[in-house]
C-alpha cells in the first residue's frame, strides 16, 4: 500500500466527512439567514421552469442509484434471485436515463445563469465552485454509465469494488485493495465526489435540508385587501 493509496481510499474520505459534518454545523452557526438556495425565480422563470425541474428530479434519481449500488452488496440481491446481469443491465439503463435528464436540467441552468445579466450578477465565487464541481461530476457519471457500462463489451461490476470500499469506509475498516482494483474512471468519479460533499456545506446546495416541515401544522394565512387597487377600480365602486 503506497502513501498515495492511503492519501486517496483512506484520509481523503474521512476528512471529507469530518468536513461535510463541521462544516454544515459551523454554517448553520455563523449563517443562519444566508442558509438556502437564493432563488433567483423573480428574475427569470421561462427557463427555469423546466430546467430546474429535470436537474432536480434527475440527480434525485442518479443519486438513488449510487446509493443502491454503493450500500447493497451483490449478494443480497443474488439471494432475491436478481442476476449480475439483469442487475447491471437495470442500473446501466436507468443511470443513463437519469444521468441524461440531470444534464438536460444542468445545460439548462448553466445556459441560463450565463446569458441572463440579473441572473448572473447574483453568482458567487462559491456557485462557480459548485457548478464546475457539478459539470465534471455529471457528465463523468453520464459517461461512465454510457461507456463504461451500457456500450463496454466487458463492463465492470463496481459494487464489487468501489461499493465494497465504500461500505469498508463506514466499517473504520477501509479496503484500500477493492478501491485500487478499480478503473480509474470510477476513482476519479469518487475523488470529484468527495471533494464534492466536502464543499457542500460551504454552497447554496444546503437549501436541501431546509425541509418546510412546519407548514404541515401550521393555520391558513388569508390575505385580503386593504385598500383598492387603483383610483379607477375605486371609482366604479362608487358607482
Amino acid at each position: 500500500m503506497s502513501a498515495g493509496d492511503v492519501l486517496l481510499w483512506i484520509i481523503l474520505p474521512y476528512v471529507a466527512l469530518a468536513t461535510f459534518v463541521v462544516g454544515h454545523w459551523w454554517r448553520y452557526r455563523t449563517d443562519r439567514f444566508g442558509w438556502g438556495a437564493r432563488s433567483t425565480q423573480l428574475l427569470e422563470r421561462r427557463i427555469l421552469g423546466w430546467a430546474s425541474p429535470a436537474f432536480h428530479f434527475g440527480i434525485l434519481a442518479a443519486a438513488g442509484g449510487h446509493v443502491i449500488g454503493l450500500v447493497i452488496p451483490a449478494s443480497w440481491t443474488a439471494s432475491l434471485g436478481i442476476s449480475e446481469n439483469a442487475y447491471h443491465w437495470f442500473a446501466a439503463v436507468a443511470g443513463g436515463l437519469a444521468g441524461l435528464l440531470t444534464v438536460v436540467g444542468f445545460v439548462g441552468l448553466l445556459y441560463r445563469r450565463t446569458t441572463n445579466d440579473r441572473v448572473r450578477r447574483t453568482t458567487t465565487p462559491a456557485d462557480m465552485v459548485t457548478y464546475g464541481l457539478l459539470t465534471f461530476l455529471v457528465l463523468q457519471g453520464t459517461y461512465i454509465a454510457f461507456g463504461e457500462n451500457l456500450l463496454a463489451d466487458d463492463a465492470h461490476h463496481y459494487r464489487d469494488t468501489m461499493g465494497a470500499w465504500w461500505r469498508s469506509l463506514f466499517a473504520l475498516d477501509p479496503d484500500v485493495d477493492a478501491a485500487v482494483a478499480a478503473p480509474f474512471m470510477y476513482q476519479l468519479h469518487a475523488v470529484a465526489a468527495w471533494a464534492f460533499w466536502a464543499f457542500f456545506p460551504f454552497s447554496r446546495l444546503v437549501h436541501v435540508w431546509s425541509l418546510p416541515w412546519q407548514y404541515i401544522g401550521r393555520p391558513p394565512i388569508l390575505y385580503r385587501r386593504r385598500f383598492a387597487t387603483s383610483r379607477r377600480a375605486a371609482r366604479r365602486g362608487a358607482r
